[in-house]
């Protein structure tokens, strides 16, 4: 399954680095045109690679989140990182002007930086407000509070100034059209940190599947491992929301495709699910450029629209076998 996903990211990443309003003639014509060089090098590549990065990104956060919470359902955005991150959005339009479109470096840097601080701080209000991390309910409950409550000063910060509804609407939104190279680094970085560290933390993962009595008795230190793993989640959740805005489904979906094909322990699937990210977020975002190409569509509203689909398609087929049983 790895060699598929490695064998479909390259394919993608090509097919990626020659859509768009163009076309297939930049690529063509990209050793004797320098415009098209600077099309498909410094745009269409960047671009496609910050997609998958992201993708990969919700992508482990989406399988750390399910394992920590032993829940299926859950996404990387329930400790309140999306609210954080949109709040932190908003206050950097405010602060610096403009709009989330600006190819100005230390405007692009400016905007990146508050989103993922604001993600940072909700993520640790989440836990300080559950108190500690041992009680998984608690910091699920205290996560949709301060998801909820970051999500009204947004929107208050938003009537306070409307000149920025705009702006934020390219955010929530989700797109990845303005990822460059420097924003591939950080997240190519950022994603390699998570995945050894999530490696690391696998056995607690594998233990908590079994019930939190079994893992305590495994001796393993449950305490500090759990804190890693929500530090894994609030960063590469921040860094992916920080770079794309605001992409659903993708942490959600990610994790059940891998699950629904393997049966290997969380030190695997983890990786997996990230390279499953990675596959899903580029197509979306190829769809997006291809679809109405000129234009394009928002790749999270693609990704909600493709992702719920396929939750209600699962919730169909299971609902069916229960009936049959």
């Amino acid at each position: 399954m790895a060699l598929v996903l490695l064998v479909l990211s390259v394919l993608l990443l090509l097919v990626g680095a020659s859509v768009g309003s163009t076309g297939w003639e930049s690529v063509l014509r990209m050793r004797d045109d320098p415009t098209s060089w600077q099309i498909v090098v410094d745009i269409r590549l960047p671009r496609s690679l910050g997609a998958w990065l992201a993708g990969g990104l919700l992508g482990l956060a989406g399988a750390v989140a399910q394992g920590l919470f032993r829940n299926p359902l859950a996404d990387p955005y329930l400790l309140g990182s999306a609210s954080g991150a949109s709040l932190g959005s908003a206050l950097g339009l405010v602060l610096l002007g403009g709009s989330v479109t600006s190819l100005n470096l230390f405007y692009r840097l400016g905007m990146t930086g508050m989103a993922f601080v604001g993600a940072a701080c909700a993520v640790a209000l989440t836990v300080v407000l559950a108190r500690n991390v041992q009680n998984t309910l608690r910091l699920l409950l205290a996560g949709v509070i301060v998801g909820v409550v970051l999500g009204a000063m947004r929107d208050l910060l938003e009537l306070r100034h409307p000149d920025i509804l705009q702006a934020m609407q390219a955010f929530t939104l989700g797109t990845s059209a303005f990822v460059g190279w420097e924003g591939c680094a950080l997240m190519a970085a950022v994603l390699l940190a998570c995945v050894l560290a999530t490696w690391c933390c696998a056995r607690v993962l594998d233990g908590l599947t079994l019930g939190e009595a079994t893992a305590a008795s495994l001796g393993l230190p449950l305490a500090p491992l759990r804190y890693g793993l929500v530090a894994v989640l609030a960063l590469a959740t921040g860094t992916s929301v920080a770079q794309t805005g605001l992409i659903a489904f993708v942490g959600l979906a990610a994790p059940h495709l891998v699950r629904s094909l393997v049966q290997v322990g969380h030190g695997r699937s983890t990786v997996l699910a990230a390279a499953m990210g990675g596959v899903l977020l580029l197509a979306a975002d190829i769809l997006a450029r291809w679809l109405v190409a000129p234009q394009e569509l928002p790749v999270g509203v693609l990704t909600a629209a493709l992702g719920g689909t396929y939750l209600l398609w699962r919730m169909h087929r299971s609902t069916r076998s229960v009936g049959g049983i």
